[in-house]
């Protein structure tokens, strides 16, 4: 089964090979993976898509709760949570198919980025459904090149998986709750770019 995990870890060096490490080392796979900044400097936000049964995601949570600088770990695929995902697809299209590869660009309200004589390249995002739609949509024109990022997601309603406020470990659920506080344990974490710090 499908899971997306969100981790609130602090922004230090080495905790996205960790990270990475860990899931290595029991065997467990990972789908995708990003990793961004969060609203509070120092602190980073991990999505992580993996699969496994509901014993699988309870060791995974327990293993990276030992991990220094992980601050929370939320399996948001236990509600539905708001997943998007972006994708860039270089599609031939010539002036005879050109129009029609417009078309579906236009039903999928995606957008046309970079225009060669022979080629196309479109900007779509979505959940994964859409985006897995669009492609199969596409795939007669003849797909040259498929990037993705991998799914962001976050809880929906008033809840927030938040960086902490003041100093110390924890997190804000929401601006009118009092931050919980999580032991953390071992990692680093990456820039902006997924790459881990310098």
């Amino acid at each position: 089964m499908r899971h997306t995990l969100s981790v609130l870890v602090e922004n230090k060096p080495g905790v996205l090979t960790r990270i990475a490490g860990l899931f290595g080392r029991r065997a467990f796979n990972i789908d995708s993976l990003t990793v961004a900044e969060t609203e509070r400097p120092g602190y980073s936000r991990m999505t992580i898509v993996t699969r496994g049964d509901s014993h699988v995601m309870e060791q995974i949570e327990k293993q990276l709760y030992k991990l220094i600088n992980v601050i929370k770990v939320t399996t948001l695929s236990k509600g539905s949570p708001v997943e998007r995902e972006l994708c860039l697809i270089k599609v031939h299209a010539d002036v005879a198919t050109r129009p029609a590869v417009t078309q579906i660009v236009d039903i999928f309200r995606a957008r046309i980025v970079d225009v060669a004589p022979r080629s196309l390249v479109i900007e779509a995002t979505g959940d994964r459904e859409k985006l897995e739609a669009i492609i199969a949509n596409l795939r007669q024109f003849g797909i040259k090149e498929i990037i993705r990022s991998g799914p962001v997601a976050m809880s929906r309603g008033a809840a927030a998986l938040s960086a902490p406020a003041g100093e110390g470990d924890g997190f804000a659920r929401d601006a009118g709750e009092d931050a919980e506080i999580q032991p953390g344990a071992a990692g680093g974490v990456a820039n902006a770019n997924g790459g881990p710090r310098s």
